[in-house]
């Protein structure tokens, strides 16, 4: 027939076939599992003919590394090519098995970096109603001073979790914050936090608490743990009538963003949160310039989109 296959183009197909038959017989793999693997192979080995690489033996590590670019440059993300890699790796493992490869070409083949998600901040008015907590019981006390600390301070959730008084300055406003690898580092801590914590000190004394002790308790006086906590940050989203659930992060986001936003010192947000490389403080410019554009192109007449100009 006209259509069909030159025969060395069924080599690598049959290579292919008789690995995917291997995976669901002896491998046990699961369907959807199977199913990834036949497009990632049937999309590779595709790409291996118009190479003129008609049989697996003549693959070689140069060869992948050329197909995860070109598979990245047309719009293939990163997770997909990692993914697609795996696959290609337990192909080769069993080719070599099986004698039809004498070598590794997936080996530090490595997919891009997964592009790192920009933090969402909260803005002023809704940051303004979840904070404004009416403070109805000691439970809603706590639950505000512990809101508007992370919001003042900027405090990572394990930060504040293993919060103790004694590291409380509330006459200066200060806090000595112990965050990762012990590196401890003083933050400023807001006015209103500052009401908050000194309103919740005496019903956490009362609750069996100790003067230099955790600050942050359950009914029952005990420290509370970080999935509590997220729970009840959860809960005053929800209960203050936010759009969306929040989790802690994002009120140490939200720090971090507005402080940039207003003053521009990179060096400063880094020192406040704890990064110890200012590459990971970065990320902020990057929220902050996101900002910038938005206000241009809704402001700037030559950005302005018209929708209706007709050519």
């Amino acid at each position: 027939m006209a259509n069909e296959k030159p025969p060395e183009h069924q080599l690598l197909d049959q290579a292919r076939s008789a690995f995917l038959d291997h995976a669901r017989d002896e491998l046990g793999l699961s369907p959807a599992t199977l199913d990834a693997y036949r497009r990632d192979l049937k999309r590779f080995t595709d790409w291996a003919i118009r190479h003129d690489l008609n049989d697996a033996s003549q693959i070689s590590h140069a060869d992948v590394r050329g197909w995860a670019a070109a598979e990245h440059r047309r719009g293939l993300s990163p997770r997909s090519i990692q993914r697609a890699l795996s696959a290609l790796r337990r192909w080769f493992r069993f080719l070599r098995r099986q004698g039809l490869h004498d070598g590794d070409p997936t080996a530090d083949v490595r997919a891009p970096k997964v592009a790192r998600k920009l933090p969402r901040p909260l803005d002023i008015d809704q940051l303004t109603a979840l904070l404004e907590i009416p403070e109805e019981d000691e439970l809603a006390i706590r639950d505000r001073a512990m809101l508007e600390l992370f919001y003042a301070s900027g405090l990572r959730l394990s930060e504040l979790a293993g919060l103790e008084w004694a590291r409380l300055d509330l006459e200066q406003g200060l806090v000595r914050v112990l965050g990762k690898g012990r590196k401890e580092r003083l933050v400023p801590v807001g006015r209103h936090a500052l009401n908050a914590l000194k309103r919740w000190r005496p019903l956490a004394l009362d609750l069996g608490g100790e003067p230099t002790g955790a600050v942050f308790l359950g009914r029952r006086g005990r420290p509370l743990g970080v999935r509590a906590i997220q729970k009840r940050v959860a809960y005053w989203s929800q209960r203050q009538g936010l759009d969306q659930t929040v989790h802690p992060h994002q009120l140490r986001h939200s720090f971090a963003s507005h402080i940039l936003e207003s003053s521009g010192d990179l060096r400063a947000v880094q020192e406040l949160l704890g990064h110890a490389n200012l590459s990971t403080t970065q990320i902020y410019t990057h929220l902050d310039y996101q900002h910038l554009a938005q206000v241009y192109d809704q402001t700037h007449p030559r950005a302005k989109k018209q929708a209706n100009k007709k050519d």
